[in-house]
């Protein structure tokens, strides 16, 4: 089992208070999981409203396919206009000795 772990750091350009910038993240959040079957939260930033910290995680048999999943994931946020990715962090996981 092979766990793809993900944290991206943006810009989120359309909020100008913690509302604004909680209901753009809460779009993209719900948008993410419902596309893309994935674990994802918000991890950090959470009183700066003008950046945001998601992590998302997915679990596959395959590193391959995990990769693909968590790269999709990136294209996603990246075509968002609403933000723009600063940083990115992946990480895999193999549990069980695979």
């Amino acid at each position: 089992m092979i766990t793809g772990i993900c944290r991206i750091e943006m810009i989120i350009f359309e909020a100008s208070s913690l509302k604004e910038k909680r209901m753009v993240i809460k779009s993209l959040i719900g948008r993410i999981r419902s596309r893309f079957n994935v674990s994802i939260s918000e991890v950090g930033l959470h009183e700066l409203w003008g950046r945001s910290e998601i992590g998302f995680a997915c679990v596959s048999t395959e590193t391959k396919h995990a990769n693909q999943m968590l790269d999709s994931i990136i294209s996603f946020v990246e075509k968002d206009g609403r933000v723009e990715m600063i940083n990115q962090e992946i990480e895999y996981v193999s549990l069980f000795g695979e």
